[in-house]
């Protein structure tokens, strides 16, 4: 097949290029940065280099492609001029645009859990849109959205707070039962969807690698970095505003962080996916992450 993985060389697309190219089939990248082209080669993939909010490239680049692999790169919460939501629901314009007029057939589309919510999910909302904008694609589409759940690595961000504090804290914590994924097993679902035969299908797949308290989750990464007794606790969420305003962040992705949090905290950010859980989670298990964990640890 000839596939379309945008993302770059990402977590999750540098993994599925390569799993894609072992497989056999014909992959192209889309980066927007020039330097990746020997990186994305070196790989047995094509590079095409471009950006992803140019709707014409974007048709150049899907002609002839019997798949896509869509997704919106993370954003930089402390660009002071980002506009999240026309963002991420611009960047899904263009991808419909771009596979309408390019005629691909087979999509994969990159979402996140907490999409089903038509609010109170903060920095999510957007994507609960660009869900639908996606999903108005025509019928001759087949198309899978895939949901994953928690990414391990947006754990890293509290390894100063735990230097200077010695414990993790957050919103939410404790005994809040959070689902946690991997992006090498994202790339593994992508992978087996996109080569899925379904003809004008519309599929929605949850991935998700382990299912831990906070509390728990404190004690496997707190033994990965000698730190055995380490404890994830609750703070409120305006002490957090100020130090998330203070260390540079938009105050209203700020805002919209921490309500994402409160849902998490509440229940309802995981309330669909544990009606449509996965029956096999992933194989790559907190105490897996946990070892790059304590990399990173030691190395900041």
């Amino acid at each position: 097949m000839k596939i379309i993985v945008t993302g770059s060389l990402g977590r999750i697309s540098k993994p599925l290029t390569e799993l894609l190219v072992s497989k056999g089939h014909e992959v192209t990248v889309i980066s927007s940065n020039p330097e990746k082209v020997t990186d994305i080669t070196s790989l047995g993939a094509n590079a095409s280099i471009g950006r992803l909010q140019d709707q014409e490239f974007l048709t150049s680049a899907f002609q002839d492609a019997d798949a896509v692999y869509a997704m919106v790169p993370p954003a930089n919460y402390f660009d002071p001029n980002l506009d999240l939501m026309n963002y991420v629901t611009g960047i899904a314009k263009n991808y419909k645009m771009a596979i309408a007029k390019s005629a691909v057939k087979r999509v994969v589309y990159l979402s996140s859990i907490g999409a089903d919510l038509k609010k109170n999910s903060g920095i999510i909302l957007p994507y609960h849109f660009a869900e639908e904008i996606i999903g108005g694609l025509s019928a001759a589409v087949s198309l899978t959205v895939i949901r994953p759940t928690t990414m391990y690595y947006n754990l890293l961000s509290f390894i100063r707070t735990i230097k200077n504090t010695g414990k993790i804290s957050s919103n939410y914590g404790g005994d809040d039962l959070i689902s946690w994924v991997s992006p090498l097993d994202i790339a593994t679902a992508v992978a087996e969807e996109l080569a899925k035969v379904n003809p004008f299908g519309r599929d929605l797949r949850y991935v998700a690698s382990d299912e831990l308290t906070c509390s728990e989750t404190a004690t496997i990464l707190g033994s990965a970095i000698g730190k055995p007794d380490l404890q994830w606790e609750f703070t409120p969420s305006d002490e957090i505003q100020q130090n998330l305003e203070a260390a540079g962040m938009q105050p209203k992705i700020a805002s919209d962080y921490l309500s994402m949090n409160d849902s998490m905290h509440n229940g309802t950010f995981f309330a669909h996916y544990r009606k449509n859980r996965p029956k096999h989670l992933g194989r790559i298990k907190m105490s897996n992450f946990a070892i790059d964990f304590s990399k990173s640890y030691e190395q900041s």
